[in-house]
Parts: structure tokens; C-alpha cells; sequence
């Protein structure tokens, strides 16, 4: 037993010391450090936006150096604790508790350090768009909506609805949310891809099984700091009436604004804000996004060829699949993974699984297994 205890914490210092050097610990601490010094300089929030980018980028470096230090000190402690138990066997069990303990944090956090992406610590914008299955699809996308914010809201991300235009019958025909936070796009862009739901449709009086589809399109929220090219003359504006609920001049004006990016055939719109100013703001906002993540794609396609790996997602490529009839469960696609429960997926509580899962599968190249039909 204690010789098992002494090798399993050998091999957490190693893989700590491997993990310390691939996240630049040393470094992070430092950028922390001279983060808090500047946060305390007089007129650091005179620029509220510039203050509350340095905010957002202090979060995300603690999410790493915060478990990291605590990971460091709990195995600098460990060596007492396994002399105690050279000399009080009764501590033994506590020790090995101890160490499963310190196993599952690093295993957390070699997982967050495959967040290496240019953009993996923005926040993300999320665009749903009902696809085949009639009024079943428009409320397939509307539950997804609310899959992704009942997330946000465990892991205590702020979000934001940039855009959101309802079906007549039930649902959503399409809907934008950004959601920030440290490291949401990192988590968030695997979900990128088409979303299949199997289910006895509520909106059929026969009551028949039904087969939906959800597009799901994951880009970086980038701020402006972030040069990102776009010629004004390849994009064409439209400017239309806004629907839904948000007070009599949204729909008596054409407040909203739809933006097309021409070469790229990328369509961003937004009709949330309070003037046709702000929605047209905003949509470039999202365009700049739209346009980071189609560069990330070229580079992950080219990363792809080289290693010659299929790690493929995309806008238009079925990557899970959620049941409820005959039987309640979500598998996905591209790594296997299988909750049991639908509704645990759907709340938000066990999407984190996934996610993780598809963090495992990009790193391993892995192929993807047969999905269900």
C-alpha cells in the first residue's frame, strides 16, 4: 500500500512539473500579478470598457493559476502525509483519499490546458437555426437555446440575447446569444454542427415519431483589439422591421439590420438592441466573429491534413443525436459519449460531459466512432 502510495505521488509531481511548463505557470502568475498592479493605479476604470477587458482577462488566467497553486502546495504537503502513514497505518486510507483527490484535479486541469486556442479564452456567440421538421425543428432549436444558457448560468457566465426571431406556431426559427466568460469559446465550439432530435411530436395529433434537426454555429466574441479584415464594400446591409416584443419602435421602424458578407456568403443579423445604431454595432460585431472563426477553420483544416486526421465538426455536419422515444438518451456523434437522461442534458447539468469529451477527442485526432442512426 505504501509503496503504491509513494509511486502514484512520484507520478503526480511529474505529470504536475509536464503541466506547470505546457501552461507557462510561472507566467501566468507574473501577468497576474502586474493585471492587479495596473487595477490599482488611479484611473484605471475611467475607461470602462478597457477596464472590463483587463477584468475578463484577470478571470481567465485565475481559472488556471487559481487550482494550480492549490494542486502545488497540496503536493508539497504530501510527503508529510505519507511519513505519517510509515508510522500510523491508520492513516493510510486518508492518504490514498488524498491522492485520488489530487489525481481528479489534475486531470481537470489538463483538461482546461487543452484551451491552447487563439481565441479559446473569448467569450462565444451562439447562433441556433431550426432546420428540417417543420414546427417540431422550430422548437427543437428553442429547446437548445435554453440548453446552452441553463449552462452559462451553472458555470456563472453573463449572457446576452443579440438576436432572436420566434415561429409563428411554437419556438424559434432562429436565435444569437453571446455568452462570457472565461474560456466559453474554448468549451462552447465543439458544439458547432447539426443537432438531431428524436421524438413522439407534440405538435402531431397522430402522435407519431418525429425527427428534427437544429443547426448549432459557435464563433469567438472578439474584441476590437483583435485586427480582423473585412473590406465594407464586401458586405451588403439590409435593413428590415424587427419582430417580436421590445416596444413600439421596434416594430414600427426598420431597426434591425441584417449584414452579408459577401465573398463568404456569412449572414449575421441583429434586432435586440434599442436603436438601429446599436443592432447595426452589434452585427458587426458578430460578423468580426463569424469572419475569426472561418480563419480558425482554415488553420484547423490544415492542421487536419497534416496530421491526417477527420477530427471534423461544422456548421453542417451531424454531430449528436438526443432521444426520447423509444428510449431517453443523448449520444454523441463524433466520441461516444452517452448520458442516459435527456433531461439531464437538456438542463444543462450534464452537457459539461460532452463538452469535455470532445476537448479529449480534438486532442487524440481520434477518428469518430459510427453514430446512432
Amino acid at each position: 500500500m505504501e509503496a503504491e502510495l509513494i509511486h502514484r505521488s512520484e507520478e503526480i509531481r511529474q505529470r504536475l512539473k509536464q503541466l506547470g511548463d505546457s501552461l507557462d505557470y510561472a507566467g501566468k502568475r507574473e501577468a497576474i500579478k502586474n493585471i492587479e498592479l495596473q487595477m490599482g493605479e488611479p484611473g484605471f476604470w475611467d475607461d470602462n470598457d478597457s477596464a472590463q477587458k483587463t477584468v475578463g482577462r484577470l478571470k481567465s488566467l485565475k481559472v488556471v493559476v487559481g487550482p494550480m497553486k492549490e494542486l502545488t502546495s497540496s503536493v508539497e504537503d504530501l510527503d508529510a502525509l505519507i511519513e505519517m502513514a510509515e508510522e500510523d497505518k491508520s492513516v493510510a486510507a486518508d492518504v490514498a483519499a488524498e491522492v485520488d483527490r489530487l489525481e481528479n484535479m489534475l486531470d481537470d486541469l489538463e483538461l482546461k490546458a487543452l484551451l491552447d486556442g487563439p481565441n479559446d479564452s473569448a467569450g462565444a456567440i451562439i447562433t441556433i437555426n431550426a432546420r428540417d421538421g417543420g414546427t417540431d425543428a422550430n422548437d427543437w432549436a428553442d429547446i437548445l437555446l435554453r440548453m446552452y444558457s441553463a449552462w452559462a448560468v451553472d458555470q456563472e457566465y453573463k449572457i446576452e440575447l443579440l438576436d432572436r426571431q420566434e415561429n409563428e406556431e411554437a419556438g424559434i426559427n432562429h436565435a444569437s446569444i453571446a455568452v462570457r466568460g472565461p474560456m466559453a469559446y474554448g468549451y462552447l465550439k465543439g458544439e458547432e454542427g447539426m443537432h438531431r432530435l428524436v421524438r413522439i411530436s407534440p405538435f402531431n395529433s397522430e402522435g407519431k415519431r418525429q425527427t428534427s434537426f437544429a443547426a448549432v454555429s459557435v464563433s469567438p466574441e472578439i474584441d476590437d483589439s483583435i485586427e480582423i479584415e473585412i473590406d465594407e464594400k464586401d458586405v451588403r446591409e439590409d435593413r428590415y422591421r424587427a419582430g417580436g416584443a421590445g416596444g413600439q419602435h421596434v416594430n414600427k421602424t426598420d431597426s434591425a439590420i441584417r449584414l452579408t458578407h459577401i465573398p463568404s456568403n456569412t449572414v449575421v443579423q441583429c434586432q435586440n438592441e434599442r436603436s438601429q445604431h446599436q443592432n447595426r454595432a452589434t452585427a458587426w460585431k458578430m460578423l468580426r466573429s463569424k469572419m475569426a472563426r472561418l480563419e480558425e477553420e482554415k488553420r484547423e483544416a490544415e492542421d487536419a491534413k497534416r496530421y491526417k486526421t477527420q477530427a471534423k465538426t461544422g456548421f453542417g455536419s451531424q454531430i449528436r443525436n438526443y432521444f426520447l422515444h423509444p428510449d431517453q438518451r443523448v449520444k454523441d456523434a463524433r466520441t461516444g459519449h452517452y448520458v442516459g437522461s435527456f433531461n439531464s442534458v437538456i438542463n444543462g447539468s450534464e452537457l459539461q460531459g460532452f463538452l469535455d469529451a470532445f476537448l479529449r477527442f480534438r486532442a487524440s485526432g481520434s477518428m469518430a466512432p459510427p453514430s446512432d442512426d
